[in-house]
């Protein structure tokens, strides 16, 4: 992408001027370089966003920004629903809360070691992974809607971790509001035996080592200490949150029709969030993120038993789980007064600064963990939400590194046993069931992920807390 595009306010944003029949101008957080490196869509899709009805302020995108279907993924748009504001769902992607949960060791690396070969293979063992992957539970009708009702709640419910921790759940662990009625057979279907799994594509387990600490208060806030060993788990709402996003896709095409919506862009299909397709969207939306939650909450205890196996004693402690993908009605200051706007993150983390009532107590004075995800073979970051950001982006940050190329580029460009076999030769053990997988996702195939944080961070989106690199990652 062309930097002169774009009009430079700092080293860190660049605004898209409105023209043709954007609403507000396109804000982009990135370096120039990082710019470079993006796609010429990323800059045609925020413009699409910035003319959906209802829109406030700006049509945002974060440092790792890409196309997506609709809007770009890390993209960020807020929607004002007494103005004619809108939902889409491409503006939420199909992958419906995809998400990162991090739970912490306490563990030093080096009782780790000796001992990873045999951890990652039994990671593999005992976590579904993979397309088609079939998890420990069958849920029967009943099952299956408390679960998109309550969430990781339910999952607790059935034995998967305890209580305490939803306090560490974006949430609290359950999306209000949700709706199973509007949740299709078909996707219900989807979902009946794929509860515990990890799934395909991005979506991984990873072992990994925190080496450096940026903030020391912040740090012992969070329980993060240099040596020790983490625990990150990557993955969504699988074949039901899929299911639901095809499903309003092409119902809210003809919605927008319906209610005389010019669409930029067929992808950014939408309906007023007053309507009756806008509100049974969310509903369905909102049951797809539970069983997002749900997934992940039922995965760390899988996790956590594999581990006792091995390491008697050792627990995993969950830090916090935040999602990337969804939309949310939520409380925000524009112009010094209080208002209530329904933001949608795709490929964006909500990045709550210090004292949001939203956060639990003990986390209250250090803001929100935002998870960054790395990509195999590079670092992974915890950051902390900021004060500033809220008047930035709607609180909101990036959420990995993003991609360069498509996952059909990367499969021509390497091969996953070679892949395997480079990480293995940089100390990252690789454990997968599908070697074009592991190409599709090749660690050259994504931005730099060191870039992306440290522009977050000079933009006032988060603050940067630890970084971790990779032990081991098992891969779908």
């Amino acid at each position: 992408m062309d930097p002169a595009r774009l009009i430079r306010k700092s080293t860190t944003e660049w605004w898209l001027e409105p023209h043709g029949a954007m609403r507000v101008p396109g804000v982009l957080f990135a370096d120039e370089e990082l710019i470079r490196e993006m796609d010429d869509q990323v800059l045609d899709q925020m413009a699409g966003v910035a003319c959906l009805p209802g829109i406030v302020q700006a049509s945002f995108a974060m440092p790792d920004a890409h196309r997506g279907y609709g809007f770009p993924i890390g993209g960020v748009a807020a929607f004002d629903a007494d103005a004619g504001g809108v939902v889409s769902a491409g503006g939420v992607g199909f992958d419906i809360s995809c998400g990162v949960r991090t739970a912490l060791t306490k563990q030093p690396a080096d009782e780790i070691r000796p001992r990873l070969e045999r951890l990652a293979d039994l990671l593999l063992a005992r976590i579904p992974a993979g397309v088609g992957s079939r998890g420990p539970l069958r849920l029967g009708h009943g099952e299956l809607e408390a679960m998109l009702t309550d969430g990781a709640a339910w999952a607790v419910r059935c034995g998967y971790g305890t209580a305490r921790e939803l306090e560490r759940i974006e949430g609290r662990g359950v999306a209000a509001d949700a709706d199973p009625a509007q949740v299709s057979p078909q996707a219900k279907s989807r979902q009946a035996e794929e509860m515990g799994t990890l799934g395909s594509g991005n979506h991984y387990l990873e072992v990994q080592e925190i080496v450096e600490l940026y903030d020391a208060p912040l740090a012992a806030l969070y329980g993060l200490r240099v040596g020790e060993v983490a625990v990150s788990i990557h993955c969504g709402s699988r074949g039901l949150g899929h299911q639901v996003a095809t499903d309003y896709s092409r119902r809210m095409v003809a919605a927008a029709a319906r209610h005389g919506i010019a669409l930029p862009d067929r992808e950014l299909a939408c309906a007023p969030i007053c309507s009756e397709e806008g509100q049974a969207y969310l509903g369905a939306m909102n049951a797809a993120i539970n069983c997002a939650l749900a997934n992940r909450q039922i995965l760390l205890e899988l996790v956590r038993r594999a581990w006792r196996e091995l390491f008697r004693g050792v627990d995993l402690e969950l830090l916090y789980d935040v999602s990337h993908n969804t939309c949310r009605l939520e409380d925000v200051t524009l112009d010094g007064q209080p208002r209530a706007f329904y933001i949608h993150r795709k490929g964006a983390t909500r990045a709550f600064g210090p004292g949001h009532p939203d956060l639990p107590p003990e986390l209250r004075a250090a803001g929100q963990p935002v998870l960054i995800g790395g990509t195999m073979g590079t670092s992974s970051y915890i950051m902390a939400g900021t004060a500033e950001s809220a008047g930035r982006a709607w609180s909101s940050a990036c959420h990995g590194a993003g991609r360069t190329m498509s996952r059909t580029q990367a499969s021509r460009q390497w091969q996953g046993r070679a892949v395997m076999d480079d990480l293995a030769r940089h100390g990252i053990l690789i454990r997968t069931r599908s070697f074009r997988g592991l190409a599709e996702e090749a660690p050259g195939s994504y931005k730099d992920v060191d870039r992306v944080v440290a522009a977050t961070a000079a933009a006032g989106l988060a603050r940067k807390v630890a970084r971790l690199v990779p032990l081991a990652c098992v891969k779908g």
